[in-house]
């Protein structure tokens, strides 16, 4: 069976994660992606947090399957020549190098341009255009310049950043996003183009309800759905908020039967208006149905932590996984609080090939995450991360280049 990206060619000049999580979705999909590393060095993530001794780090691995790698000395006259034709010779190219690093290579968008004007320049950046477009960025410093941080963590707390990676792949996802569409448009003008993708811009976008917030506090000076209301103040910007969801629908995360010996026994817990009924049944507060101070969305927003601190007490007569069974049956939205070992031995999640076991010659079996997007006219199978330059030979001489130019460039080190 085809796959969707059959015919596209990537090159791949990204590095660490917000690049290569791009570059992997789109090979995924399909794309031919020939990563560009330094001769004897590779992408640092081959070495960074290495579990097993002269093997490729987990790091690594799980952020560059189904991707071919050639090793090539951009700074040698021969590397430019190959670069040049690879450049040619491809549909897009992918970097996340440091601001300007690309023009220092000699390779400006007006050169790539002219060597081939179908080329898509895609690039990861910290920030857009502004005062801190030069600045170098890491996944927090995303997290807080673009909104996360202020907005998560408790109140009486100091900002947070969230484990989840919306600086690094939050904006590899955008981005890959942004290829696609600019490979669809070059269909109808024949034209290569600049995408960008700020990972502060990309934060903000997967933040974008506490914008929403920041509005609504500026005109009301109040927000009913965020914990501070009654008994707190609130300041002139979006507070955090714990575990609120901040939106219409009321939520929390509370205690389950185990909670003082497993750090994750517990379940998240909406308070959805049209099954109140049913929640007030299943707790024992049949009462409230009817009680004017509960009975409506309205009249149990200023008693949401004594609400849930009720539904606690009987969340804690349960393991996470009794409560779900039986909140379920009504319809009652919750979720438990999966760790990464019961994520990692779900069934379900294999099945699927969410989570997919993969061998490599020299770190064995691993797991890792496969693709988040399912299509049903073209399946992923992830394939191993490329080891250094494996595919140096393969690829030249697809590009043309004959054994003795090969052998040439390998004696002087350019690959």
């Amino acid at each position: 069976m085809s796959k969707a990206l059959d015919g596209v060619r990537i090159l791949d000049f990204t590095h660490v994660q917000s690049g290569p999580t791009c570059t992997q979705l789109l090979a995924w999909f399909g794309a031919d992606v020939i990563k560009v590393e330094r001769p004897g060095e590779g992408d640092a993530t081959r070495a960074q947090l290495r579990d097993v001794p002269d093997a490729d780090s987990l790091y690594f691995t799980m952020l560059n399957h189904n991707k071919r790698s050639i090793t090539l000395d951009t700074k040698d006259a021969m590397g430019k020549q190959v670069l040049e034709t690879l450049i040619r010779q491809c549909d897009v190219l992918v970097e996340n190098f440091a601001p300007g690093a690309l023009d220092r290579m000699g390779f400006s968008w007006a050169r790539i341009n002219e060597l081939n004007p179908r080329m898509i320049v895609a690039s990861v950046k910290g920030f857009g255009p502004g005062p801190y477009e030069d600045c170098k960025v890491y996944e927090n410093v995303a997290q807080c310049a673009g909104g996360a941080a202020s907005t998560t963590g408790f109140d009486d707390g100091p900002p947070m950043v969230t484990g989840a990676q919306i600086g690094d792949s939050g904006t590899g996802l955008h981005l890959a996003l942004g290829i696609v569409a600019a490979l669809y448009q070059r269909n109808n003008t024949g034209r290569g183009q600049k995408v960008l993708a700020p990972m502060q811009d990309a934060v903000l976008n997967l933040c974008r309800v506490k914008l929403r917030d920041q509005q609504r506090l500026e005109r009301t000076g109040v927000m009913k759905e965020y914990p501070q209301y009654p008994d707190g103040t609130f300041g002139d910007a979006v507070p955090r908020a714990g575990n609120a969801s901040g939106g219409g629908q009321p939520g929390w995360i509370l205690k389950c039967k185990n909670w003082e010996t497993d750090p994750n026994d517990y379940i998240y817990f909406i308070t959805q208006a049209p099954v109140w009924g049913a929640i007030c049944k299943v707790i024992g507060k049949e009462e409230w149905i009817t009680d004017p101070d509960y009975a409506t969305p309205p009249a149990r927003l200023p008693r949401l932590k004594q609400i849930f601190a009720v539904i606690e007490e009987w969340t804690m007569t349960k393991t996470k996984f009794e409560a779900m069974d039986i909140l379920n049956k009504f319809d009652i939205p919750c979720g438990p609080i999966l760790s990464m070992k019961e994520i990692a031995h779900e069934p379900s999640l294999r099945k699927t090939g969410t989570i997919v076991e993969v061998d490599h010659p020299t770190r064995g079996k691993y797991l890792t995450v496969g693709n988040p997007i399912k299509l049903s006219d073209s399946p992923t199978e992830v394939t191993r991360s490329p080891l250094l330059g494996e595919h140096t030979t393969e690829v030249l001489e697809q590009l043309g280049y004959k054994a003795e130019q090969i052998e040439a460039m390998r004696a002087r080190k350019v690959i």
